[in-house]
């Protein structure tokens, strides 16, 4: 009886031992499982909490997991393992090629939903180049014919009164000289030239705000030179502005703005044409001035009465920031005339005698603009 007690209890502390074995298995699985989970979930999450835009390109033709490898580079996915799991269950296999603007707080499953359904308006960037050297009306066509914007969007958000006091207040190179009556175009001279990456539905004011943020980044660097001039930045902007449309070449610009200063500092016009294409808004290039519109009144035209030792009232175009540095720095010289040729050789003299003879010279050579 002893025996068989004892093997009735070895039985049983066996059969106990497999029972808690079995149990402690499928709890860690059950564990495993739930860490698995846990993990997944982590893994497939924001790669950040923080509003942070970022532009990714998928090309044509590219399978899910060279897309996860842009993803990755771009730092919108937390886990390429993670990312591959989360592919092969949901059966991704239609991610479109694209521009799209995504952001680190997005999760892995907002991410591939957007690039399954594809880029809309809203998600499309275009990049946008400003030339040196084009006025506001070019900026304004440029703007419309590559975002969802109007020309008149453009010169509606120029006029805008509440909008113009804002940016005075956030800019410390823009004054109210923007807003004085005569002007043409508010912020004329002031949007930086460059290329932008902008969203196909970016409002006017977002696109000039990106491109004023630009001029601010580059003039900061001559901030403390220019406060210590005796010359305000908008009468900088604007010589700028005509040396960028008198000069063909870089070496040239520093010339002109002697010139400019020189002829200013001597009670004399400027008598810059491009002031007076800008004053009748024709293009330099698109015709020969008329004698007529050189010698009528006009804030903008230094060739007309009532100029003399006068700026234009305001910039005539966006200057890059070479012809800003020749405004800043021009050269030291006696110059007091220059003159440019139909190919756009500039030529500088001291007296009125040797100009009027080099303009004799270029009508010789049929250099020399006509007018009507």
């Amino acid at each position: 009886m002893v025996l068989i007690s004892i093997l009735k209890h070895k039985k049983m502390k066996k059969k106990t031992i497999v029972i808690l074995s079995i149990i402690l298995f499928f709890i860690v699985i059950i564990g495993l499982a739930v860490y698995g989970v846990i993990w997944y979930v982590n893994e497939t999450g924001p790669v950040s909490s923080r509003d942070s835009e970022i532009k990714v390109t998928i090309p044509n033709g590219k399978s899910s997991s060279e897309i996860g490898e842009i993803l990755n580079a771009n730092g919108l996915i937390k886990n390429w393992r993670a990312y591959k799991i989360y592919i092969k269950m949901n059966k991704i296999n239609d991610m479109k090629a694209g521009d799209y603007v995504l952001n680190e707080n997005m999760s892995l499953s907002k991410i591939v939903a957007i690039l399954e359904k594809g880029p809309d308006a809203s998600q499309r960037t275009v990049n946008i180049t400003f030339l040196e050297g084009k006025n506001m009306r070019w900026i304004a066509k440029t703007i419309a014919n590559n975002t969802n914007n109007t020309e008149d969007d453009v010169y509606n958000t120029l006029k805008n009164e509440q909008y113009l006091d804002g940016l005075i207040k956030k800019y410390w190179f823009l004054s109210d000289d923007i807003k004085n009556e005569n002007i043409y175009y508010s912020l004329e001279g002031y949007l930086f030239p460059d290329t932008y990456n902008f969203k196909k539905d970016a409002s006017v004011q977002d696109i000039f705000e990106v491109m004023l943020n630009r001029m601010e980044q580059k003039l900061d660097e001559y901030k403390s030179q220019i406060t210590g001039l005796n010359i305000s930045v908008h009468r900088l902007i604007t010589v700028a502005s005509i040396v960028e449309l008198e000069a063909s070449n870089v070496l040239d610009r520093p010339d002109i703005a002697s010139v400019i200063y020189n002829r200013i500092k001597n009670n004399m016009s400027i008598g810059s044409d491009v002031t007076t294409y800008y004053a009748i808004k024709v293009d330099v290039g698109e015709r020969d001035l008329k004698q007529s519109e050189l010698d009528a009144y006009n804030p903008y035209n230094t060739r007309g009465p009532n100029m003399r030792g006068k700026l234009p009232v305001g910039p005539i175009c966006n200057p890059g920031i070479d012809s800003i540095k020749a405004a800043l720095n021009p050269s030291t010289t006696d110059y007091l005339y220059f003159v440019a040729d139909k190919n756009g050789k500039v030529y500088f003299a001291k007296t009125d005698s040797e100009h009027n003879s080099i303009i004799q010279q270029l009508k010789s050579q049929g250099l020399w603009y006509s007018y009507e």
